[in-house]
């Protein structure tokens, strides 16, 4: 399926309707459930290893189309289907068309498609929180082998991520879309500099 974003409304829902059928060995539960499968689109927004980009920007859509999942007969249902290589794809079922109309929902998450054919994040405070997160994750993880040789009080992550982001900003730019994580040298430096105390034998 081509690039939603940069169809036209009309030539999205076309193209969109129906698109799980094409694909094969995919056995769909709920086609059996409702009267008009033909009228539904399946769309994934990330997997079990996506990083925190496409984390962010799967958040704003679940949240821009959370309100037309409501009810006995909604125009989206949130899915979640297992994959052998990711472990697992989530994203939503969406109604295209309704009564030979196209739905709100999926004027929504066209308009959605459409921000992010322009510009790949939706939502800048939502990613950089994210960013900041999992690099405070990180420093938690490369801290390990040193842990034992430093007395760390609690919040030691925070006071080290500014030093890093103030003195060595390098070591704490996002890797791959998976925060920053900085090396034993870098982390050694900033507790020397915080007046971290080493432990005595």
């Amino acid at each position: 399926m081509g690039a939603i974003g940069e169809m036209t409304l009309e030539d999205a829902a076309r193209e969109a309707a129906g698109n799980w059928r094409s694909w094969t060995c995919f056995v769909w539960d709920r086609e059996r459930e409702i009267d008009d499968p033909e009228s539904w689109s399946i769309l994934y927004t990330h997997n079990r290893d996506s990083g925190l980009l496409d984390q962010s920007n799967a958040d704003v859509f679940a949240k821009a189309l959370k309100p037309f999942a409501a009810g006995n007969d909604p125009d989206v249902v949130f899915e979640s289907h297992s994959h052998w290589a990711v472990g697992h794809v989530d994203g939503f079922s969406i109604r295209v068309y309704r009564d030979g109309e196209i739905t709100d929902a999926f004027c929504t998450y066209h308009n959605l498609s459409e921000r992010l054919a322009e510009y790949s994040i939706l939502h800048e405070n939502d990613y950089s929180e994210r960013e900041h997160d999992e690099t405070l994750d990180n420093l938690a993880d490369a801290v390990w082998r040193l842990k034992s040789l430093y007395e760390l009080h609690d919040g030691w992550e925070s006071e080290v991520y500014s030093w890093l982001s103030d003195k060595r900003p390098g070591s704490v730019e996002n890797r791959d879309d998976r925060g920053g994580y900085p090396s034993e040298g870098d982390l050694r430096e900033a507790f020397k500099a915080l007046g971290y105390e080493r432990v005595e034998d």
